[in-house]
């Protein structure tokens, strides 16, 4: 009889739930491996002294959750849930529920941005009412194709120092949209696309749905893997690299001044095109970090630059730009206004005068005070529970840490996940992040902009337990 089963069998009398139960934290913590046939139905029964329908029941379970599969004539194997590669649909399904029933109760450590409650709403409430007062039914109305000039000047003024044209400037609703309509606009079907292995998970469903040749590469500490990317470069026809330049979603990982300067030049070597996703650079804890954007170190109009204000400032307003190269303006530009036309022109004109008002810096300068702790705090609850069954490395700014568990904890980070959320604690597997699911099975990302200090202690320690209950 399988080795595993001898501690069902000292227990007594055995309960269908469970021998479930324990067949399923076998197959969740890989002891029993994927396609390993199960024991017969009699062997198991006598062995566990129960009758062969409790068997056949159980089984018959296991198969109807995913858990196991039968061959006629041959018996019942295990089946790994994480191969189901339905599971990004499975988890969304799962977030949107718990939103949508406001289920407090959760320690949400899924979360992508900062907390809505450090918003300022009276200031920018005041705001919008000051834009309705000075515009009147203007401020509704749908016009500029590129978006709301002051907008567009107070972005080149503010965050380029006017080293960007305005008229060069696309406001679009969020970095999602801004990722698809850069897509539709340059990629058609079989081009081939560089990405950061693991990426954000948004436009790899992006790339996938324009049926691109995707290329994935794996990150060094400091950014992708360049030899790798070289190789590559060498041997195929690159349309363009995705790349998110600091704290990347998921790894945390900033992209080195040096390893940007290097990519820049192969960018003009090889013909391809960079889209950088400037994502949460507003967040720099670690002052050892400088800022310097791809965008604003390219002098061969070879990178389409992207930015949201829904990540940084509030998701419920949906804005963000790009500033496309000339060669792609137009077509990028037929592409905005075929997918929506406009964006939101009372919300454009609001976030205008936000800016110039000089409220965008204080909100900015608050987030950074508050998350730094935050962030400081995690890491510390990450060592003091899981210092001997994880890795991660310390990203210096952003929102979350990309967790490595070790080989040697028989778990993997979906086990973790349904496991968890049975105690109303959220994570993000890291198959969520990987072109192919199976790779990312030993990782997960832990956002803290959701929770509350006292709760990341009891989150990360409820997390290390399931770690542990696996071991």
């Amino acid at each position: 009889m399988n080795k595993y089963f001898i501690e069902l069998g000292d227990e007594g009398v055995v309960k269908y739930k469970t021998i479930e139960k324990h067949i399923k934290k076998l197959i969740d913590s890989n002891k029993i491996k994927d396609g390993e046939k199960l024991p017969s139905i009699r062997k198991l029964a006598e062995f566990l002294k129960v009758n062969n329908i409790t068997i056949i029941n159980t089984y018959k379970k296991l198969q109807s959750e995913g858990y196991a599969f039968q061959k006629m004539g041959s018996g019942t194997y295990a089946k790994r849930r994480e191969i189901n590669r339905n599971f990004r649909k499975e988890y969304s399904n799962v977030l949107k529920k718990i939103s949508s029933n406001g289920c407090n109760e959760y320690l949400d450590f899924t979360g992508e941005m900062p907390n809505g409650d450090f918003f300022p709403v009276r200031s920018f409430k005041n705001v919008i009412d000051e834009v309705l007062e000075r515009d009147g039914a203007r401020a509704l109305i749908y016009q500029e194709i590129l978006g709301y000039s002051g907008l567009r000047e107070s972005i080149s003024s503010v965050f380029w120092n006017d080293r960007i044209d305005s008229d060069d400037i696309l406001i679009v609703s969020g970095a999602q949209q801004g990722i698809d309509i850069i897509s539709k606009a340059i990629i058609n079907t079989n081009d081939s696309v560089v990405i950061e292995k693991p990426t954000y998970s948004g436009a790899l469903s992006v790339f996938k749905w324009r049926r691109a040749d995707i290329i994935d590469i794996p990150m060094d500490k400091d950014g992708i893997d360049i030899d790798r990317f070289e190789k590559i470069l060498k041997k195929s026809n690159i349309k363009c690299y995705y790349t998110m330049s600091y704290f990347q979603n998921p790894t945390g990982i900033s992209c080195s001044y040096e390893k940007k300067m290097k990519i820049l030049n192969l960018a003009e070597i090889y013909d391809f095109y960079i889209i950088e996703d400037d994502y949460l650079s507003e967040l720099i804890y670690d002052r050892n970090i400088k800022y310097n954007s791809y965008k604003s170190m390219d002098t061969n109009d070879r990178v389409i630059y992207i930015k949201s204000f829904s990540k940084i400032f509030l998701p419920g307003i949906r804005l963000g730009y790009l500033i496309p190269p000339k060669r792609f303006r137009e077509s990028i530009q037929n592409c905005k206004v075929n997918t929506d036309i406009a964006t939101s022109s009372l919300m454009q004109r609001a976030l205008d005068l936000y800016i110039r008002k000089g409220f965008w810096r204080e909100y900015i300068n608050k987030l950074n005070f508050v998350y730094a702790k935050r962030y400081e705090y995690t890491k510390k609850c990450l060592f003091k529970y899981l210092k001997d069954k994880v890795v991660f490395e310390d990203p210096g700014g952003g929102l979350h840490f990309y967790i490595e568990i070790l080989k040697s904890m028989p778990v993997d980070s979906i086990a973790i996940f349904k496991y968890a959320m049975k105690k109303n604690v959220l994570i993000t597997p890291g198959t969520l992040f990987y072109k192919d699911p199976l790779k990312g099975s030993k990782y997960f990302r832990l956002s803290f902009s959701q929770v509350e200090e006292k709760d990341i202690d009891r989150g990360i320690n409820i997390v290390a337990d399931i770690v542990d209950y696996f071991g």
